[in-house]
């Protein structure tokens, strides 16, 4: 990157911290797996509401889908990463990578 190549923008919806770690636990499954609500929220150490909060924002973004069934009498929700959402966590990667690679100077 040089002085006149202007700084990549960072994407806002995954930006925010709780958000940026919803989309990197999901991006480790594999395309089209899908994660319980419940297991997503443990993992990460989160309130259910905060969480709902979340993936709300990454839904309307189009970087999650949710997908409420049962399994049996029991209501379970699957949270997935999108095409859209991998793509998109793909290019804030990318932007971060050269935001601190114009960070470090020339080596």
């Amino acid at each position: 990157m040089t002085a006149d190549t202007p700084l990549p923008e960072l994407d806002p919806v995954i930006h925010a911290q709780a958000r940026l770690r919803v989309v990197a636990a999901l991006n480790v499954l594999g395309e089209g797996d899908e994660m319980a609500f419940n297991s997503l929220k443990n993992l990460l150490g989160m309130t259910a509401g905060n969480l709902s909060v979340h993936l709300t924002k990454l839904e309307e973004a189009g970087y999650v889908a949710i997908n409420k069934t049962h399994r049996g009498r029991t209501p379970v929700t699957f949270v997935a990463l999108t095409r859209r959402g991998r793509l998109a966590f793909e290019d804030y990667t990318k932007a971060i990578r050269a935001l601190l690679d114009n960070a470090g100077g020339t080596r």
